[in-house]
């Protein structure tokens, strides 16, 4: 297909990087946008997502997808080649499940474990190692959450494979330790390791200086949800 194929996103956004990580599994070409979020929105992000006005956004033909697992589902429909969804539609179903767990539930528990403060810090922590613990039982035995290879779930926990490690390097708290989550740790480090993967992941002393850098614009800016 003559196609015309535009990914708006952020360098170090683990949403934007989803989204990335699918496209070269799966081998489609596509142009990349680098957006201001916090400080100069884009016409085009403000046109393309005027909802939600965030990244990622995946302009296919002059028509736009937000939101990161539903952009990875249309991917996967787009392009068969590779596919990161199961065909089972049973298994599809659980590996939706799976995303939705890890996006919803882990991720908003891991970050205000990590960059909260105080009481409401304490809290998530505890949160943070109950979801983590559902994670690491629904791994036991495989290699990667969707079996032999990279899939559709280890992409949305994406944040917990990487970002969560340089997060505690950059706030000098613990949450995903070896001894506590031996499988999760493993999966990790497979995952970091997948060439496609470790070559589509920001570096890693930027991203620790930035995250201190930026701890107080970045913390606020999820608050706020903008």
């Amino acid at each position: 297909m003559g196609e015309e194929l535009k990914l708006l996103g952020v360098w170090g956004s683990p949403y934007s990087r989803r989204v990335e990580i699918a496209l070269k599994l799966k081998g489609v070409k596509y142009e990349y946008s680098e957006e201001d979020i916090f400080h100069n929105k884009s016409a085009s992000l403000l046109k393309y997502n005027p909802v939600h006005k965030k990244v990622p956004v995946l302009v296919h033909n002059g028509k736009p997808i937000v939101e990161s697992q539903v952009i990875l589902e249309y991917i996967d429909e787009t392009w068969k080649d590779n596919p990161i969804l199961p065909r089972d539609p049973y298994e599809r179903a659980m590996a939706r499940f799976w995303a939705k767990f890890v996006d919803e539930k882990c991720a908003p528990a891991l970050w205000k474990s990590l960059m909260g403060a105080g009481p409401e810090r304490e809290k998530a922590h505890e949160e943070a190692h109950e979801l983590l613990n559902t994670l690491e039982g629904e791994l036991k035995g495989k290699k990667f959450f969707g079996g032999e290879s990279v899939g559709f779930v280890d992409i949305m926990a994406n944040f917990v494979g990487y970002w969560v490690g340089v997060l505690e390097e950059a706030v000098g708290v613990d949450v995903l330790t070896e001894d506590k989550f031996p499988v999760l740790c493993k999966w990790a480090e497979e995952f970091r390791n997948c060439p496609v993967i470790k070559e589509n992941l920001p570096p890693r002393d930027r991203m620790v200086a930035y995250f201190r850098d930026q701890r107080e614009t970045i913390t606020t800016f999820y608050k706020n949800k903008a």
